[in-house]
């Protein structure tokens, strides 16, 4: 009996695995469940029998590619210091995060492309709305006089947009592979935030922030 509940776990957990691939490669239009089931290996029927639909598969796929992700987030967040001190211990977190990740960055990118309201609720209150609260209490605590969600936004924009437009700023100028450094870039991207909202950036010297 324990193994047939292990081999059961570890199969669900492979259709997972083959699933995050084939939905970052294709977005939720372009992989079928009959796509999958070649990818693993397995009948439609067996398949079936792990997920009752493609919506529910692609549902647990987010969460399955961000629940490691959304637990260092919120760790991040709840760290101790000051909110320039979080904020900066957030953005590295999340920097390291995407940068390590480039199906869960791929996942990303299709779900911002997607128009189904339904699916994109669905994904947005199941899987993204924890994280998001603790952003938005960051927010707040940074500039109480600032909208909290439009910050939220904001900050989260600019570094999922640096990676979106990796490919192409190699071709502009003053572009060099150190500017891609979890580190520096947290860095940059905390001066850029606390300096355009009027704070002060703690113990930030010019050397951390120049790239050699």
């Amino acid at each position: 009996m324990k193994t047939d509940k292990k081999q059961h776990r570890d199969t669900y957990r492979y259709i997972l695995e083959q699933a995050v691939f084939l939905f970052a490669k294709n977005g939720y239009n372009g992989v079928s469940m009959r796509d999958l089931s070649k990818a693993v290996g397995v009948s439609a029927a067996a398949l079936y029998h792990h997920f009752t639909d493609k919506e529910t598969l692609y549902l647990e796929v987010m969460k399955h590619a961000f629940k490691d992700k959304a637990a260092a987030i919120v760790e991040a967040l709840n760290a101790s210091g000051s909110p320039q001190k979080r904020l900066e211990s957030f953005l590295e977190s999340l920097i390291h995060l995407i940068a390590a990740d480039p199906d869960f960055r791929a996942l990303v990118q299709w779900e911002l492309l997607d128009n189904d309201d339904a699916r994109l609720k669905m994904v947005a209150e199941r899987v993204f709305l924890e994280p998001f609260k603790g952003i938005s209490k960051l927010a707040e605590e940074l500039a109480p006089e600032v909208d909290p969600h439009m910050l939220s936004i904001s900050i989260i924009g600019l570094v999922m947009f640096y990676f979106e437009s990796a490919s192409m700023r190699r071709f502009l100028p003053g572009w060099r592979p150190e500017q891609s450094d979890p580190k520096k870039l947290s860095l940059h991207l905390t001066q850029l935030l606390t300096g355009s909202l009027g704070l002060r950036v703690e113990n930030v010297t010019s050397d951390e922030l120049r790239i050699e």
